[in-house]
């Protein structure tokens, strides 16, 4: 029988996952045959570093595993702990190790990049020697936050934000398992996309408005009741009443539109409406990649730096960054061209198959290698005039050549179509 959440336990806590199976989004990791289910299926635990945004399952993996290696397992917060907590960890590792049962340890570190040098020194000795296991979860790049010596020893995983999808389970589980309401279908997408991939958000929402619901006896979640109860966290992103995603698609069209002042426009009213500013750094890096691209290469930079601003400045003063960001993206020379050269690229080797890679482009690092010829008649261009071996040829024997890259008339790419005109013109010259 469904039971309400439990005053005392969060219902996100209440609904962590047991079991692997259980855990819900993640499959480029977890999934058959992928890099953290072989860890768990090995039946030896490495430290690692598990690196993604909030509320997409850092904690519980670690948990698990944990319970896959019946290892004792300990907590620090980088944030709140420090040498004192170090030391006891390492203490508990030694009972465990030397006791009776002989256990392993797995020592998590929650915001790993928060830890400073002296922890970190101070913490390396023991993983270096096996005392314990490591496992960091970091929100931040942990290339530019751990050091070297810790880092070259723990295999780095990459979490993803929870899709709709994942989330939308999350949200059937929670409503089968507990004394929920129904939820009409179009407050189900409203928490999901204010949820942004935060699986963790979402069931903290949840228990929210089951609370509420379960004192005003409301038999049924509606969209407009959530927006009651919410308020200013969960409003409309424009008074018309259009959704989500259409006002990130409005603001995506506008930049791509070229036009600064609605740009500006959409990306306040979605600041306003509450959206992540996390979320918008990741779409205007999309921006410069797709819609920019070689047109203005600084545009994809840029947007890199500001949400690298954003992570270490937060609201508010952090969101000017991405007013500026936005302001260059709209103002930016606008080129597809690379976007659409991958997708042809992409599809044209899905139906194309195998080619042979030519025999003068194979490495041949073995004397084996170099008797069959590999690399025979290779031309090095850096010794050819200009810098470019005027009709050697790249791609497979047999296959037709092609332009899957055309650059348009805007930007940097004019200077890179003259480039390649030039360069096509001496090649035909050559042959």
């Amino acid at each position: 029988m469904a039971t309400p959440p439990s005053k005392h336990q969060p219902l996100a806590e209440l609904l962590r996952p047991k079991t692997l199976g259980e855990v819900i989004g993640q499959q480029h990791l977890l999934g058959e045959g992928m890099a953290l289910r072989l860890a768990f299926e090995s039946g030896q635990p490495h430290s690692c570093i598990l690196w993604g945004p909030p509320g997409v399952g850092k904690t519980t993996i670690a948990r698990l595993m944990a319970d896959a290696f019946d290892a004792q397992f300990i907590t620090i917060s980088a944030v709140l702990g420090g040498i004192k907590e170090i030391r006891e960890a390492v203490d508990q590792a030694l009972n465990a190790r030397d006791g009776l049962e002989q256990r392993r340890t797995i020592v998590f570190v929650d915001e790993v990049h928060r830890f400073n040098k002296s922890q970190q020194d101070a913490f390396l000795p023991h993983v270096e020697s096996g005392l314990f296991t490591f496992i960091g979860a970091t929100t931040e790049n942990p290339s530019f936050e751990v050091n070297s010596a810790l880092l070259s020893r723990a295999a780095v995983y990459v979490l993803q934000p929870l899709d709709a999808e994942s989330l939308k389970q999350i949200v059937l589980k929670a409503h089968g398992k507990y004394a929920l309401p129904a939820i009409e279908s179009i407050a189900i997408d409203r928490l999901i996309a204010y949820a942004d991939g935060d699986a963790r958000r979402l069931l903290n929402t949840l228990e929210t408005l089951a609370i509420a619901a379960r004192q005003e006896q409301v038999p049924e979640i509606t969209d407009a009741w959530l927006l009651k109860v919410l308020g200013e966290r969960m409003r409309r992103y424009d008074k018309g009443g259009e959704q989500f995603y259409d006002t990130i698609s409005a603001l995506h069209k506008s930049v791509r539109g070229s036009d600064p002042n609605a740009s500006l426009y959409w990306f306040t009213r979605m600041l306003d409406g509450g959206a992540d500013p996390r979320y918008l750094a990741r779409r205007f890096i999309r921006m410069a990649a797709e819609d920019i691209g070689l047109a203005d290469p600084r545009a994809l930079r840029l947007a890199l730096d500001a949400a690298d601003v954003y992570e270490r400045l937060g609201s508010p003063e952090g969101e000017l960054a991405l007013a500026e960001c936005v302001v260059y993206l709209a103002v930016a020379p606008k080129s597809n061209a690379v976007y659409k050269a991958f997708n042809e690229a992409k599809a044209f080797v899905k139906k194309d198959g195998t080619r042979p890679v030519p025999m003068h482009l194979r490495n041949a690092p073995t004397k084996l290698m170099k008797e069959l010829d590999y690399g025979k008649g290779y031309r090095y261009a850096h010794d050819e005039e200009g810098g470019f071996a005027a009709g050697e040829r790249y791609l497979p024997d047999g296959m037709p050549d092609t332009d899957f890259y055309r650059p348009v008339e805007r930007g940097l790419e004019i200077r890179i179509a003259e480039k390649l005109r030039d360069l096509k013109d001496r090649n035909q010259k050559k042959n």
